[in-house]
């Protein structure tokens, strides 16, 4: 395994941890723990072992700002699980960064969206299977 853990920061964690209730869920994370006084919510796979989705306050204590070119790509296990985040994020307060659709340019089956959540992270849903 390459990846222990991804961080993305928040300078809102209660409405950051609402925003991602409502659709981490959907790609079958479920919350392992979370921690109010470190403002940390960790999310893993089912048998909640790494890697884990880590939301949260920046550790320096600075406010959370996106970086240029910086995302998180998070996997579905199929197209219509793509289309149902992308359509509860969007709910939920994220801004659409690219719709649901095939993108060829990347592979023959990729299937994916964009949006940014309310810090401005950019977040992808993808599925890279055949329909």
């Amino acid at each position: 395994m390459m990846i222990s853990h991804i961080f993305i920061g928040t300078s809102a964690f209660e409405a950051s941890c609402e925003f991602y209730r409502s659709i981490l869920p959907l790609l079958d994370l479920t919350l392992k723990f979370q921690d109010p006084h470190r403002e940390w919510s960790v999310w893993s796979a089912a048998g909640g072992e790494r890697p884990f989705l880590i939301i949260g306050r920046p550790f320096d204590g600075q406010p959370a700002s996106p970086g240029n070119g910086n995302m998180v790509a998070l996997v579905a296990r199929d197209r219509s699980v793509v289309d149902r985040t992308y359509a509860a994020a969007i709910n939920v307060g994220a801004s659409c960064a690219g719709k649901p659709g095939l993108r060829p340019e990347y592979h023959p089956h990729f299937y994916g969206c964009y949006f940014r959540d309310p810090d401005d992270n950019k977040i992808a849903i993808c599925c890279h299977g055949a329909e």
